[in-house]
Formats: structure tokens, C-alpha cells, sequence
């Protein structure tokens, strides 16, 4: 970003601030209704940059080697800073040890209906809804673990086959699409000052009309330093023992991270993350259009971590001994099921209510996270999405390397 553009969004967001702290009902109102619009933009160009830049990407490789050892270098480093943000996490619960809420508080959370949906909500069906039954659905839905597998299929085929007219006119019809995306995204990057004033003021007028317990002091904290600190020390630390320096980094990627804090959706955020790639890292388009997708699916730092600290927190007012055997099962189970967590709004929140619905436990406790799970959902996007941007950087390198 150039400084005039830097100033604009300070602006905007000092603006939304402002107007949050006011917290006049009739604007609240209308800046609800710009930052959903906003919102909605970004996911409309969300799904189809997903799997145009998937299929380009896979057909444009063609040698099964190189794919192969992209895809490996994604995984290992997406497996790597998960597992090490989940680590995080656990050591931080172990410090700071969140004590129990009043029971008086969780009794009358109970009935919420939030936590009563919850019920239904099984984590079988979330993985069975990932194998699609209509090519179409997945593309209504968003639903991008179904996509992803769709465009791995196509995108695969498509690089199998012998050269021919055919091929050549969808490959290129793909990239046109490509380009016109592209296009799209960069006139609302440049409309974007209102949307952050909306999605600030939201923000402002949320937390100054939330429920703060200060029960909950401690499990906030674990959950918010341990992303500040996978953020600003883990995986820079990654991108130092790979030789990338994580300062210039970090700058090209503002406009992505920025982005992520305020839809709090690393998959509607990805346009402008493989914008910034590309044109301000210099990433190839071949590695930026493959490794930020899949990222953007199945590398969930952030999300591993409040599952984790958020599970051992209901099961522990739940009255389950938490012991350390019990620490590093959940560890495991938080990043498996981080994984398998698709990119969008409270999708981490939704998980962890399965999984304790799952175990038996009372999940009325998750209606008194909700009220600050706003805050807590912003911080864990935006870690995700440079996660994102630090395992491409990571594989770009490395296959810069192994060339």
C-alpha cells in the first residue's frame, strides 16, 4: 500500500471508531448494512477466484513431480505451524490457568438457543458434506472443501490430457476469467475506506454493548496472546530459518491481513491475498494460485487454538479432570479439526460446540463466549491469512531452491 492509501484507511478506520463509540441505533444501522454489503462482495469474488486460479493452476503445471512436491511443502508447513499454534496455546492454558465460571452463569446459558443448536450440529455430517453430490451445490453454498476437490479433479484432468484445441480454448477462457476477477478485486480494494468504516464502527458498537465477565479474563487472554504470539514470533521465526525476512513480508501482505481482521474470512479474503502475493511479493502465479486456496481451506492456526483452549475450558466447567494425557489428545483433535474447518465467519466457533455436544458436555457455556467471540474470530482470521501468506512464501522458496 502507498502512503496516501495507508492514510485513507487510518482515516476510515478512525472514523468507524468514532462513530461505533456513539452508538446511535439509526447508524449502527446503516453501518451494518455497509459492512454486510462489503462482505458480500468479497465472498461473491471469493468462490469463483478459488477455483478458477485452482484449475488454471493445476492444468498450467502438467509435470505430476512438481505438483507433487508443492502440494507436500504446502502440507508440511501447514501441518507444522498449526500443530506449533495449537502448542502455543496449551502452554499458555497450563500458565495462566482459566478458573471455573459461576454456576449461576452457565445455568442460565443453558436454555440459549445458540447452545440448543448445537445439538444437531454433527461433526460427521460437517466432513460428509465436503464429498459433493451436485456440481453445482458446492458453487451456491461456498461450501470450499467441496470446490477444492472438484477443482483438484478438474484442474488434474485437464493437465492429463494431450495437447489439443479443446484444451487450449478451455485453458485460455479460464485465464480470461482469471484476468477479469483480478480486475474486480482491484476496484474494490480501491471503494474498500467506507467498508472499513462500517466494519470499525460495527466492531465498536459490539464490544461497547457486549457482555464482559471477568471469569472470562483469563481464557481471553490465553486465546489472544497465544495468537499474538504464533503472529509476531512463531512464524516469523519460520520465515527466518527458510532465509525470507518477515518485515518485508509482513508489508506485502498488509493489505491481506488487514482485510482478514475486519470480514473475519480468510475465504473472502483470498482475492486480495493472492493479489498481494503475486504483485507485492513477487510469488509466481503457478505457487500463489494453488498454495493460498488450499491454505485458505485447510491451514487454520488460529482456529486450532481456540479449539483447543476452548475445549478444555468447557470440559473442565464441566467438571472432566483435565489431565496432561487429556492436553495432548485435544491437541491433536484441535488441529484435525482445524483442518478440516472451512474458511468463513465463526466456523471454528460452530466446530468446538460440536465437538463438546459430541463428548456430552454442556454447551450452554459457549453462549457466554459468544458475546466476546467477535473480537477473539478477527484476531484468529487475520493470523490465519498470514500463516497463509508464510507457508506460500515458505514454498516459493523452496521450490526456487530445488529448480
Amino acid at each position: 500500500m502507498n502512503r496516501k492509501q495507508i492514510v485513507i484507511w487510518i482515516i476510515a478506520l478512525a472514523a468507524g471508531v468514532g462513530i461505533g463509540w456513539l452508538n446511535i441505533p439509526a447508524v449502527n444501522a446503516v453501518m451494518d448494512f455497509l459492512a454486510t454489503v462489503y462482505t458480500r462482495l468479497f465472498r461473491l469474488l471469493a468462490v469463483p477466484t478459488i477455483v478458477v486460479a485452482v484449475v488454471t493452476t493445476l492444468a498450467s503445471l502438467g509435470n505430476g513431480r512438481e505438483m507433487g512436491r508443492m502440494f507436500r511443502t504446502t502440507i508440511t508447513y501447514t501441518l507444522l505451524t498449526t500443530i506449533s499454534a495449537a502448542a502455543v496455546a496449551l502452554g499458555l492454558y497450563v500458565l495462566i490457568a482459566p478458573g471455573n465460571l459461576p454456576a449461576a452463569d452457565i445455568a442460565a446459558e443453558t436454555a440459549n438457543p445458540l447452545a440448543e443448536s448445537a445439538k444437531s450440529f454433527s461433526y460427521a455430517e460437517h466432513f460428509l458434506s465436503i464429498v459433493p453430490d451436485n456440481i453445482v451445490k458446492p458453487l451456491l453454498e461456498g461450501n470450499v472443501l467441496s470446490l477444492l476437490l472438484l477443482c483438484f479433479a478438474v484442474g488434474i484432468a485437464l493437465a492429463r490430457m494431450p495437447e489439443s484445441g479443446p484444451k487450449k480454448t478451455v485453458i485460455s477462457g479460464l485465464a480470461g476469467i482469471q484476468d477479469i476477477l483480478f480486475t474486480l478485486i482491484r476496484w474494490l480494494i480501491a471503494a474498500l475506506p467506507p467498508g472499513i468504516m462500517a466494519f470499525a464502527a460495527q466492531l465498536t458498537s459490539e464490544l461497547g454493548g457486549g457482555m464482559v465477565l471477568d471469569s472470562l479474563g483469563k481464557y481471553v487472554a490465553v486465546i489472544l496472546i497465544g495468537n499474538v504470539a504464533q503472529f509476531a514470533i512463531v512464524l516469523p521465526l519460520f520465515l527466518l530459518a527458510k532465509g525470507i525476512n518477515p518485515v518485508k513480508t509482513l508489508k506485502g501482505m498488509g493489505q491481506a491481513v488487514l482485510m482478514a481482521l475486519f470480514t473475519k474470512s480468510s475465504a473472502a479474503t483470498l482475492p486480495v491475498t493472492i493479489q498481494n502475493a503475486e504483485e507485492k511479493l513477487g510469488i509466481s502465479p503457478k505457487v500463489a494460485r494453488f498454495v493460498l486456496p488450499v491454505c485458505t481451506t485447510v491451514n487454520m492456526n488460529g482456529c486450532a487454538a481456540f479449539i483447543l483452549v476452548t475445549s478444555l475450558f468447557v470440559m473442565q466447567n464441566n467438571g472432566i479432570a483435565i489431565t496432561p494425557a487429556t492436553m495432548i489428545l485435544w491437541l491433536f483433535i484441535a488441529v484435525i479439526s482445524a483442518v478440516g474447518n472451512a474458511g468463513v465467519p465463526m466456523g471454528c466457533y460452530f466446530l468446538t460446540l460440536s465437538l463438546m455436544s459430541g463428548i456430552g458436555a454442556n454447551v450452554g457455556i459457549m453462549g457466554i463466549i459468544l458475546p466476546i467471540y467477535t473480537i477473539i474470530d478477527m484476531v484468529e482470521t487475520a493470523e490465519n491469512v498470514w500463516s497463509d501468506s508464510c507457508v506460500c512464501a515458505i514454498t516459493s522458496k523452496t521450490l526456487e531452491k530445488a529448480s
